[in-house]
């Protein structure tokens, strides 16, 4: 069902606005419209255009939330005045950033120490205070690397030839960590010659004591006290956070509303006069809580609200609020995957949520399978509130009764018939199994309520054509109706009956399909009763006729896939029982038969959840269903200008009187 919405216009003094929308508004599901678009006529008005103040203390919140959320609790009972929630934001705030600094000077220290630690290590080997290296002054030397292959060459064939000292400190994959020595006189022709063998130079900075070794374990030294230090700077920004949670969220919470609230002045308009400045904002409202909320604020001299009960004088569209049972609440996922119903249109959600369980537990009837996916359903709609999981249970339910009626071999047996072994002796055709006769029946019956459905929201839109000479409307029903009735005549041995009615209402309903555009414009009073000629529209009316009654046979035969996947189920779990040693009356293997079980009901479930949503669409939907409407959005989603009020940021009843 579709609740009935309420237009209010909503005005007071421009500087209550704040009071209005935090004392009355933030409590109630209001969908805004922006009031310069709906007052267009009216004189004398401006948009609300101020700053938000609040913008700089939420974003400081929200960045703490994204830096510290592990720390930070949504679940608090506290109220907190607006001007204590900006200076808990602030201090906090500031508190975490010099904590924060602090840690990342440590954090710098750290790393640039393990950086040096990192170009010392490799020359462990080099037994020499490395201080003492780095003054000399007539002696050349060089850190770095060479590789392996070249080191090798170079100590064969170049080394004893040159004058320079190498030691070789550490080797390291296909590096090895050297240092040389060269008289200052002879460094450029000695050090062109390492070059030559791809000598990577490392230099060291004037900051170590002792041997490289020596070196790493004071630089170690000096990074573990670090660390310490890190360490409890991080405890100190846990604790900060961790000691202010709840203070912390209930600043935030009351910030946001702020802001949120703030931003209505988005949708609002303002008067032009010099004096006396008023605000105005429309929006939608269910028509319980426009009630409530007029009686609430009728006490209250500085606001006023008119409620507006004819939609024709309103420019906007009344937004789409759903309000179903809640057996069928989950299947109104599937309404929205296809589009929500405009608000003069009928909501399919029951529909569906009927015609789907049904359908599916006509092909997927397992009693066993079906309880399994009724109580995992049901589980996950229960505790994680997952819709599909909900409808995943309603067609367990269907499964299952399907599953009795069928029976399952020799252990149950068939309450109404078995898929594979029930057939039907039928006119002109001969003998047919009975599931696909029912199918068919089925699919024929719903075919019949969509058309019904189309009339009734065609009515509702004032759309002549589509509600009488429609191939949905009634013409369509007419013939289609007559169809089915010849068909169950015929098929039950009752001929001349099944001639009379395809000669009245059989012929009759096609002509009108055929003239439809001219009826409609003589309903609707039209001067042109034709978009084309004659020599035009008498072929493209046949060819139209023709895809008429193409659809109408598809489209009942689409239903036989119902009955094939009952019989298919069957057959597919007599193969089970087969490979499990079941049939053959030896031992049977439980493993198989449960591994089995498991493959049909994920594999099969999966098919026939996609096929009934298939026939859904494409067979019921098309059919009578629009889907253009617009949701009622109260959080400023779907594109829309900020502003709206979300209920989860609403203030505890309490709140209001801070």
């Amino acid at each position: 069902m579709i609740e009935k919405m309420k237009f209010l216009s909503i005005t007071g003094p421009k500087e209550d606005i704040d009071r209005v929308v935090d004392t009355y508004l933030s409590r109630y599901e209001i969908h805004l419209e922006n009031a310069l678009s709906e007052l267009k006529t009216v004189k004398d008005l401006r948009p609300y255009i101020e700053t938000n103040p609040y913008k700089d203390v939420l974003e400081k919140a929200q960045g703490l939330v994204e830096s510290y959320h592990d720390l930070i609790t949504d679940q608090t009972g506290r109220n907190m005045k607006l001007e204590e929630a900006v200076e808990v934001i602030i201090s906090l705030d500031t508190q975490l950033k010099e904590l924060t600094d602090q840690k990342n000077v440590l954090v710098h220290q750290r790393d640039e120490l393990k950086a040096s630690r990192d170009r010392v290590i490799p020359f462990a080997g080099l037994n020499y205070n490395v201080k003492e290296i780095l003054k000399f002054r007539f002696m050349k030397f060089r850190f770095g690397r060479i590789s392996r292959e070249y080191y090798e060459k170079f100590s064969s064939y170049v080394y004893e030839t040159i004058d320079t000292v190498m030691f070789k400190c550490e080797e390291e994959g296909d590096y090895v960590w050297v240092v040389y020595f060269v008289p200052e006189s002879l460094a450029d022709k000695i050090d062109a010659i390492y070059a030559s063998m791809h000598f990577e130079r490392c230099f060291l900075p004037d900051e170590y004591e002792g041997t490289p070794v020596e070196a790493g374990h004071v630089l170690d030294d000096r990074i573990g006290s670090l660390q310490k230090e890190i360490d409890e700077a991080d405890r100190n920004i846990v604790e900060a956070m961790s000691s202010r949670k709840d203070e912390f969220a209930a600043a935030l919470r009351r910030i946001r509303t702020f802001s949120t609230n703030f931003d209505v002045r988005k949708m609002a308009a303002v008067t032009k006069h010099d004096t006396h400045n008023f605000y105005i904002l429309c929006g939608w409202m269910t028509e319980n809580d426009a009630k409530r909320f007029q009686k609430e604020i009728e006490r209250d001299s500085d606001t006023f609200c008119i409620i507006e009960d004819d939609h024709n004088n309103i420019m906007s569209t009344p937004p789409t609020k759903m309000k179903n049972p809640g057996l069928f609440r989950p299947f109104e996922m599937y309404v929205e995957m296809y589009g929500l119903p405009s608000y003069n249109e009928l909501d399919p959600t029951i529909l569906i949520g009927i015609t789907y369980s049904i359908l599916f537990g006509f092909m997927f009837g397992d009693a066993g399978q079906g309880l399994c996916l009724l109580i995992g359903g049901f589980l996950l709609y229960r505790f994680k509130k997952i819709r599909l999981a909900g409808i995943i249970s309603c067609c367990g339910v269907f499964s299952t009764i399907f599953g009795l009626l069928f029976g399952f071999e020799d252990i149950i047996d068939a309450v109404w018939l078995r898929p594979q072994e029930a057939m039907t002796d039928l006119p002109f055709i001969g003998r047919l199994n009975t599931v696909f006769v029912v199918a068919v029946a089925i699919g024929m019956g719903i075919i019949l309520l969509c058309m019904i459905l189309n009339i009734i929201n065609s009515l509702r839109t004032h759309d002549v054509e589509k509600a009488y000479f429609d191939t949905n409307g009634v013409a369509g029903l007419g013939f289609y109706f007559a169809l089915a009735s010849v068909i169950v005549l015929y098929m039950t041995g009752n001929p001349l009956p099944a001639t009379v009615i395809l000669v009245i209402m059989f012929l009759i309903p096609l002509l009108v399909i055929f003239f439809k555009e001219p009826l409609a414009a003589i309903l609707e009073k039209k001067a042109e009763r034709m978009e084309t000629g004659l020599g035009m529209f008498i072929p493209q009316g046949i060819f139209e006729l023709f895809e008429v009654l193409l659809s109408y046979f598809s489209n009942t035969l689409s239903f036989v896939r119902v009955g094939a996947f009952a019989v298919s189920h069957a057959a597919m779990m007599q193969v089970v029982l087969m490979l499990a040693g079941a049939e053959a009356g030896g031992n049977t293997n439980w493993a198989v038969v449960v591994g089995g079980n498991l493959f049909v009901c994920g594999m099969e479930g999966l098919i026939v959840g996609i096929q009934v949503l298939r026939l859904e669409y494409y067979e019921l939907f098309s059919r009578f269903y629009r889907g253009s409407g617009r949701a009622f959005e109260t959080d400023g989603k779907a594109g829309r200008v900020p502003g709206h009020l979300n209920r989860m940021e609403r203030l505890p009843e309490s709140s209001k009187h801070i």
